[in-house]
């Protein structure tokens, strides 16, 4: 048995917009971290004379920057969806919730 409210969430034209848009944004983070983190991944595997690279005259290889930019980018691409997740996101929630239940 289905409650009537969720039924009418489900059909309401802001609810399909907004899993239109939530799905597309995060399958487009997903992909592209997925590019940047198998990317580094195949480096390893195929180009490990690259990586290898020390930087300067210390001890400290390219690999090491290049790994650490992942990170910093997997947290960026994060703090994007939070932003977009908590601006657009929860109005069009908000809205969809405001119209459902009048």
């Amino acid at each position: 048995m289905i409650d009537p409210v969720v039924n009418k969430i489900q059909s309401h034209p802001k609810y399909l917009e907004l899993r239109k848009k939530r799905n597309l944004f995060g399958w487009g983070l997903t992909l592209l971290m997925m590019v940047v983190y198998y990317g580094y991944i195949a480096l390893i595997a195929f180009n490990k004379p690259f990586l290898a690279q020390p930087i300067g005259a210390g001890v400290t290889s390219l690999g090491i920057p290049i790994g650490m930019g992942i990170i910093v980018f997997t947290i960026l691409i994060t703090a994007i969806y939070v932003r977009r997740a908590n601006s657009e996101f929860d109005a069009l929630t908000t809205a969809i919730l405001k119209d459902v239940s009048k």
